[in-house]
């Protein structure tokens, strides 16, 4: 059995935009988009569940329909999931950059999950590695410790609960390719799971600090996860390889801007630096790559 729900949406909007940020990689096994649909498999509060979502070519009435257990949960909070939370007019832009970028994505919004685990060990996963190996990473583990998602999409999964993500055994974590100290960080957040739940009802000051609490995640895990289960349009991310070289060669043509340099550049946008960046990334702008690329290493050889 499936519910449904049509959510009138603000215009200009743009659904893709919107959910693009919760897919982790081409073969997210918890996003697909076919044939102009949005499918996403979540692991909510009440239980497994499975989104298909459709805009209608003006792109002001938004369809969702649900399976699964947890499919009245993902509805009932379907609005905040496609940014009706959000508020654009907020965004006040001081460069000519930012200001094209505003101006040619009036449809994007920022979603708001409500689920702090589903960012953060994806998050987790990323870190100091390249996106490819967090993706497989992330891919392998959902599928073989997950379960089905509901519903008739065949081939999507929903990442384990809490407890399967501790019981994974060390060599599975090898064999997907990541470290000891990665898998150790997921195992402590997800024995914190409640706690750090909380988080999604926070505000931001509050709930870095919340999720900083467990050893392993810093402010840059923080700040990746809170932008999706938050929606926070001020949650920059600092400690990131690339962003601030490209945040200083968008705004000012610089090649080695570091993240001080970044929060300065950003500091007019100060409530709103998550979406400044967003918008300055979706330019497509930044400096030619000079250096050799961050080496790709397979812990599964070992």
């Amino acid at each position: 059995m499936s519910a449904t729900r049509i959510w009138t949406a603000p215009e200009p909007y743009d659904l893709r935009s919107c959910l693009r940020v919760l897919r982790r990689g081409p073969y997210d096994p918890c996003y697909r988009v076919e044939g102009g649909a949005v499918w996403r498999a979540t692991r909510t509060p009440d239980g497994p569940a499975t989104l298909r979502i459709t805009a209608d070519a003006g792109a002001a009435a938004v369809r969702a329909e649900a399976w699964g257990p947890g499919g009245q949960w993902a509805l009932d909070r379907l609005p905040a999931l496609l940014g009706a939370e959000d508020d654009p007019s907020a965004f006040t832009a001081h460069h000519r950059l930012t200001r094209e970028a505003h101006r040619r994505h009036p449809g994007l919004r920022l979603a708001r999950t409500g689920l702090v685990m589903e960012a953060l060990i994806p998050s987790v996963l990323e870190q100091k590695v390249t996106t490819d190996e967090a993706y497989r990473a992330w891919r392998l583990l959902v599928r073989r410790h997950g379960e089905r998602a509901p519903g008739p999409h065949d081939g999507m999964y929903v990442m384990p609960e809490p407890r399967a993500w501790c019981l994974i055994p060390s060599w599975e974590w090898h064999r997907a390719g990541v470290d000891s100290k990665r898998s150790a960080t997921v195992i402590r957040a997800a024995r914190r799971a409640p706690r750090l739940e909380e988080a999604a009802s926070m505000e931001l000051a509050a709930a870095m600090t919340r999720l900083q609490l467990i050893p392993g995640i810093g402010p840059w895990t923080a700040a990746e996860t809170l932008q999706r289960s938050n929606g926070d349009p001020d949650a920059l991310t600092v400690g990131d390889l690339h962003l601030p070289r490209i945040i200083g060669y968008s705004l000012t043509g610089a090649r080695n801007t570091d993240d001080a340099g970044m929060l300065e550049l950003l500091a007019p946008y100060e409530g709103q630096r998550h979406r400044a960046a967003r918008l300055i990334m979706l330019t497509g702008r930044g400096p030619a790559r000079r250096q050799p690329r961050f080496p790709v290493g397979d812990i599964a050889r070992l």
